[in-house]
């Protein structure tokens, strides 16, 4: 794993996609992560709170493969620590993976913003 915070290869990938649209895909696809993984974050908490830990599980696995899909691999690797983690014990000690989670999306968030352009 690379110790990027976003792999420039999965950003170039997406470009790929629509080469010639100016990088509006790849902005729209963003916009909606830095939309969306916020309130999966909201329902790790939440959800933690309740002690649902399918919930949990569900909110983490959801972060893991957005994140995948931008290249944010150490935010993938720390959602993916924390939906084991649920899974197989549920949400005992938790914490300090959540923290590691809401931590590695701030870094991806920043160079996700810097990209783009935001």
């Amino acid at each position: 794993m690379s110790d990027a915070v976003i792999d420039p290869a999965a950003i170039e990938n997406l470009r790929a996609l629509n080469p010639d649209d100016g990088d509006d895909f790849l902005r729209e696809i963003v916009a909606i992560f830095l939309e969306d993984t916020p309130h999966r974050l909201a329902e790790l908490d939440q959800s933690l709170a309740a002690g649902d830990a399918a919930k949990f599980a569900r909110a983490a696995h959801s972060i893991k493969g957005s994140s995948a899909n931008l290249g944010a691999g150490i935010l993938r690797a720390a959602a993916d620590r924390l939906e084991q983690h649920a899974r197989t014990r549920g949400l005992d000690d938790t914490a300090p993976l959540l923290a590691a989670v809401k931590q590695e999306f701030t870094r991806a968030q920043h160079a996700l913003s810097d990209l783009i352009g935001q």
